[in-house]
């Protein structure tokens, strides 16, 4: 692969532009090029504008695992024409979300997703070039830790919150195995999920811009937003 270093970004619907309103407005485009109209704070804080020339290629897609990872997005990573050089990851969620409520399989899930992350990490390594770099992002909680999953509308599950905390923990620890630096997408929608409002609401652009989630597990167009400044925190450090 030759050409202009780009920006690829891979993963599950924390980083796709679907649910945020539509081509360009998700978090890991506006972290290649802001929407001004929505964000004029981050005017001149993208991609596009400190790094001139770097291309983009969105490879992240909704409901994504990590053998969505493994066996669709890397293979359409090392066939891109131009080798990366920032790759941002979103995943292990959708792994989680389908051991819900069985604690001890979900247990088993954060193992199975910190491995498939070690193979993906070392996939990626290979083919960036030198001095790129990657960014892990870690998975949030619509109920801000409160684990009222009656308000979500979803069955009790008392050990949700410790095992998205335990997912965590296992994605930075692997991050931190291959030199990855760790987005905390978490820690920057922790009060934006359920005690900022209802998080099952289905629109893209709420009023209440503090509130970061969609489709209860979605980010919309403000989460999108959080979800890039923690990309950008990832890479520039704050």
């Amino acid at each position: 692969m030759a050409g202009t270093p780009g920006y690829v970004a891979l993963g599950d619907s924390i980083s796709i532009d679907d649910y945020s309103g539509g081509p360009g407005r998700g978090g890991a485009s506006l972290l290649f090029a802001n929407r001004d109209d929505d964000f004029p704070e981050w005017r001149g804080r993208d991609l596009r504008s400190t790094s001139p020339g770097t291309t983009f290629a969105l490879l992240a897609t909704d409901g994504a695992t990590t053998r969505t990872l493994l066996d669709g997005q890397l293979p359409r990573l090392a066939a891109l024409p131009s080798r990366p050089g920032l790759v941002t990851v979103t995943i292990g969620g959708n792994d989680l979300l389908g051991a819900y409520g069985h604690t001890a399989a979900a247990r088993a899930v954060v193992a199975h997703v910190s491995a498939a992350l070690d193979r993906a990490l070392a996939a990626v390594s290979a083919v960036l070039v030198p001095g790129g770099r990657v960014v892990v992002g870690t998975v949030y909680d619509p109920s801000d830790g409160t684990g009222d999953a009656v308000r979500l509308g979803l069955p009790p599950w008392p050990d949700a919150v410790a095992l998205i905390a335990e997912l965590n923990d296992a994605l930075r620890r692997t991050a931190a195995r291959h030199g990855a630096a760790v987005a905390e997408i978490a820690e920057h929608f922790h009060g934006h999920g359920l005690t900022a409002g209802d998080p099952r609401r289905p629109e893209a652009r709420p009023e209440q811009r503090d509130l970061w989630f969609c489709s209860l597990i979605e980010p919309n167009a403000w989460g999108a937003g959080g979800v890039r400044a923690a990309f950008w925190a990832a890479l520039h450090g704050g």
